[in-house]
């Protein structure tokens, strides 16, 4: 579903990451992890088009993102990024619409095809109840729900989420991460999300791909763990409990 071949990104200062070849399957949550400015965010930028100065190929779906114009990307991928939206004068059900901007005409008309898509999505990350509420006065979680029912309403193979856990208490990241992992297991969605939470990741996700500048290491989650890797990246000792502990089931 995604695939990087030959890809590299960096800076002035160097390689971020240099030659990776990767692939990102439908149906499986990714957690992306790496020490802070390893280069999570950017390599999520990268792929959700935002930033196009990297070398190598991104294939979305079998096609090359270079090729692809602002709509079909649109139509292949949606992404959550770490802004908190709150804005008083929209309702939920307003916000979670403007996922289906690739489809609308260009007045932005919804169609019946389009409400439904709307609704289906804001049921899916259980917001029903908070659909003609606004967001001012929800709580951080309740409005990540909210951007995540937008992504679904875009009805793209492929999400992206940077950091979706980053506001939230304990019970609000395992709770949101497992919602990820639903929506991947049972619309066979391809969703990748970057954390520093490792336990979480660790425990949720499929797979993970750490990011040992310049290399970007995927593994299964319980390989991963039993590899060492995670230790060696981080400087943690063998023995941390929620680097082996089993997965949670979505």
């Amino acid at each position: 579903m995604i695939e990087l071949a030959g890809f590299n990104i960096g800076h002035g200062r160097g390689k971020l990451l240099n030659d990776i070849d990767a692939h990102f399957c439908a149906g499986q949550l990714t957690a992306l992890i790496g020490r802070n400015g390893a280069g999570k965010s950017t390599l999520l930028r990268a792929i959700a088009g935002l930033n196009r100065r990297y070398g190598g190929t991104i294939r979305l779906a079998g096609r090359d993102m270079r090729t692809m114009d602002s709509a079909e990307t649109a139509r292949t991928l949606a992404f959550v990024g770490t802004d908190r939206t709150r804005v008083g004068a929209l309702r939920c059900r307003d916000i979670v619409a403007i996922g289906r901007a690739p489809y609308t005409n260009w007045l932005g008309h919804m169609q019946e095809v389009d409400r439904r898509a709307v609704d289906e999505a804001i049921e899916s990350v259980g917001m029903t109840d908070y659909a003609d509420q606004s967001t001012d006065r929800m709580s951080d979680g309740e409005c990540q729900r909210i951007m995540i029912a937008r992504a679904l309403a875009q009805a793209t193979p492929v999400m992206l989420l940077d950091e979706p856990t980053s506001f939230l208490d304990l019970p609000g990241r395992y709770e949101l991460c497992r919602l990820l992992a639903r929506l991947a297991h049972e619309h066979e969605k391809c969703i990748i999300f970057s954390t520093h939470d490792l336990e979480i990741a660790m425990r949720t996700a499929d797979r993970i791909a750490l990011i040992d500048s310049p290399r970007l290491i995927c593994m299964p989650a319980d390989e991963l763990s039993r590899s060492g890797e995670i230790q060696r990246v981080f400087g943690l000792p063998d023995d941390i409990p929620g680097l082996t502990l089993p997965r949670q089931e979505a």
